[in-house]
C-alpha cells in the first residue's frame, strides 16, 4: 500500500507540471502581457509607455522562460514563468490586481466555501443514495416508474431555477431565512440553510438516477442470487450486499465533487453573496484578474489529483479483495 501511494504521488508531479505549463501557455503565450495590460487599462488607445509601466509594476516586463541578461541562476528565476507559475508549487501565488495577497485571500475564503460544500455534499450523498436504494428495491413498480420520471424532470430544470425560486419563495415570500449574505461564527447558520437546501435539491435528480442504475446492475449478479438462495431477506440483500459492492463506482463519481468542496460553487456563492472561493473566482474573471484565475486553476488541479489518490486508497477499505503493492 505504501509503495502504491508513493508511486501515485510521483505520477502526480509530471501531471501538475504539465497542467502548470498549459496554464502558463494559455495566459502568457496566447494572451501576452501586452494584451493583459490593454484589457486592464481599459483604454482604447493605450500608449506604449502606459503598457510598459503596467507591466513593470506587476513583474510582467521580464522574459517568459529565459532571461539571458541576468547572471547565473537568475537566468531562470528572473522570468515570468518562475515568478508567476513555478512558485505556485510552494504556495506562493503572488498578489491580485488590487494588491491583496492571493494565498491569504484563499485561506480566508476557504471556510465559507467549506461551510456550504460539506453539508451539501454529505446530505446530498445520503439522500440520493437512500432514494436510489428505495427505487431499486421497488423496481419495476409504479413507485419506481414515477420516481424515475420525477428524477428526469428534476434533471431537466436549470440550477438557476432552484436558486432564484428558492430565494423568492423561502426567503422573500415566507421570510424564513435571509435572501443573501454571510455572518460570523454561529450566526452564519442562518445564511447557510437555504444554499445548502437548494444545493441538495438541485442534485437529487441526476444523482439518484445514476445511483439507481448502479444498484440495478448489481441486482442481477451472481452473489445477489446466492444471497437470496440462502434465504436472506431482501432488505439485508440490498443494504448489506448490494450497497457495499456498489460503493466502488459511487466513490469513483464522488471524486469529481472533491475539488468543489474547497473551490466552492460559482453560482451558489455569487447569487447568495457568500464570500467563498467560488465568488472569488467569478469576481476575478469579471475583473480579468489573471493572477487569481491562474491560482484557482492550479489549486483545482491539485485537489483533483489528491481526490483520485484518496479514491484509489478508499477502494481497499470498501472491497478487501483489492490490494495494491
Amino acid at each position: 500500500m505504501l509503495a502504491y501511494i508513493v508511486r501515485r504521488l510521483l505520477y502526480a508531479i509530471p501531471i501538475l507540471i504539465g497542467v502548470n505549463l498549459i496554464t502558463f501557455a494559455l495566459f502568457f503565450i496566447v494572451n501576452t502581457p501586452d494584451d493583459m495590460a490593454r484589457m486592464q487599462l481599459g483604454i482604447k488607445r493605450v500608449t506604449p509607455e502606459a503598457i510598459e509601466k503596467w507591466k513593470a509594476e506587476r513583474g510582467y516586463d521580464k522574459p517568459l522562460f529565459i532571461n539571458s541578461a541576468a547572471p547565473g541562476l537568475s537566468t531562470v528565476t528572473e522570468t515570468i514563468f518562475f515568478e508567476k507559475s513555478a512558485r505556485m508549487f510552494v504556495g506562493e501565488f503572488g498578489r491580485a490586481e488590487d494588491g491583496r495577497d492571493i494565498a491569504r485571500e484563499i485561506g480566508a475564503r476557504m471556510g465559507p466555501s467549506l461551510a456550504i460544500a460539506l453539508p451539501t455534499f454529505i446530505l446530498g450523498l445520503f439522500v440520493t443514495v437512500s432514494l436510489a436504494l428505495i427505487l431499486a428495491f421497488f423496481r419495476a413498480t409504479a413507485f419506481d416508474f414515477w420516481g424515475v420520471v420525477l428524477c428526469v424532470a428534476a434533471m431537466s430544470i436549470s440550477g438557476l431555477f432552484y436558486i432564484i425560486g428558492g430565494q423568492y419563495l423561502i426567503a422573500k415570500v415566507w421570510k424564513l431565512v435571509p435572501i443573501s449574505g454571510f455572518g460570523d461564527g454561529l450566526d452564519a447558520w442562518r445564511f447557510l440553510i437555504l444554499p445548502v437546501f437548494i444545493g441538495v435539491l438541485s442534485g437529487i435528480g441526476s444523482s439518484t438516477r445514476w445511483y439507481r442504475t448502479i444498484f440495478l446492475e448489481e441486482v442481477s449478479k451472481d452473489y445477489v442470487r446466492t444471497a437470496r438462495a440462502k434465504g436472506l431477506p431482501e432488505t439485508i440483500v440490498f443494504f448489506r450486499h448490494i450497497l457495499r459492492n456498489a460503493l466502488i463506482p459511487i466513490l469513483t463519481g464522488v471524486v469529481v465533487v472533491i475539488p468543489l468542496l474547497f473551490m466552492g460553487s460559482l453560482l451558489t456563492e455569487s447569487f447568495f453573496g457568500i464570500p467563498g472561493l467560488g465568488s472569488y473566482t467569478i469576481d476575478a474573471i469579471q475583473a480579468q484578474d489573471f493572477a487569481v484565475v491562474r491560482s484557482m486553476v492550479f489549486i483545482g488541479s491539485v485537489l483533483y489529483i489528491v481526490g483520485l489518490i484518496l479514491t484509489d486508497i478508499s477502494y481497499t477499505l470498501v472491497d478487501p479483495r483489492i490490494r495494491f503493492s
